[in-house]
């Protein structure tokens, strides 16, 4: 499949900004299952280009301006192939050690109500301890937009019963570590199989590593691994160390920041159809 994708964020600021410093993950990588193509960063119509791999195996750049703005318009499109591997995601340029993503963070560390929730999936294998732990997700954190923001942790998420795809995913990775599994916070872009379930935003799954397999994604928000309708931006511990786009402005604070994703199959022009046909 190929996807095609718009993403842009923008800012705007009380006053102009005199120097601006980003962390850009809006590259995807060359993986097993995906292959960019096409695909351009720019801010404010410069062109972003200089990416290298970082300790993880995903693709950042870093970017800086000094001379003032009031507007700052991040836009990261093109397109990506992709192939659906049963959820297994390899081929990363760079590997940290697992024992790394066996850490807690702030966001997933777990309490009483976690570590007896965790305690509670069974199955036969890890793999199987894993789906059923991705359905219990699903089960104990009912999906409501808004409900929570991006400072919540897995416990809170978990006590309140509610939430969004950062606190699935959180709840996931918490629980998976606690188990002795080693597990990641993704960001990327899904595309929905239903144009009324278009997301307008980034989506977030984990990845969890299976002896023999290697790493799996699992989106408990929609309880499937991940297939050829999802592109991967990057991954960290948390939703924090995983984000797209962070930094920081000098002079002003941002009064709006609006964020918009666009992801659609790419479809082929009337000639590519007929030659296909034919």
């Amino acid at each position: 499949m190929e996807l095609t994708v718009l993403h842009q964020t923008t800012y705007r600021y009380d006053t102009p900004v005199g120097q601006i410093a980003l962390l850009l993950r809006l590259q995807p990588p060359q993986l097993n299952c995906q292959t960019p193509r096409d695909w351009q960063v720019s801010v404010n119509g410069e062109p972003v280009s200089t990416f290298h791999a970082n300790g993880f195996g995903d693709s950042e750049a870093f970017f800086q301006q000094r001379r003032p703005v009031r507007e700052l318009s991040i836009v990261a499109s093109g397109s990506v192939e992709t192939s659906d591997r049963h959820g297994v995601v390899s081929g990363f340029r760079q590997e940290a050690p697992l024992p790394v993503f066996l850490r807690q963070t702030d966001l997933t560390r777990p309490d009483a109500a976690i570590r007896a929730f965790a305690q509670s999936v069974v199955g036969p294998d890890t793999l199987g301890r894993l789906h059923a732990l991705s359905g219990l997700v699903r089960e104990v954190i009912s999906y409501r937009p808004g409900s929570t923001s991006t400072a919540s942790t897995a416990a809170e998420a978990l006590a309140q019963g509610q939430g969004v795809c950062q606190d699935h995913t959180h709840l996931f990775v918490s629980a998976a570590r606690v188990l002795g599994i080693p597990a990641r916070y993704v960001a990327g872009y899904l595309l929905a199989d239903d144009a009324s379930q278009a997301l307008r935003e980034t989506h977030a799954w984990a990845e969890a590593w299976v002896e023999g397999l290697g790493w799996l994604g699992f989106d408990a928000t929609n309880g499937l691994c991940v297939t050829d309708h999802y592109v991967r931006l990057c991954c960290g511990l948390d939703a924090q160390e995983a984000a797209p786009v962070r930094g920081s402005a000098f002079g002003a604070t941002a009064t709006a920041v609006q964020a918009d994703v666009m992801i659609n199959e790419t479809r082929p022009d009337a000639a590519q159809q007929n030659q296909q046909q034919q």
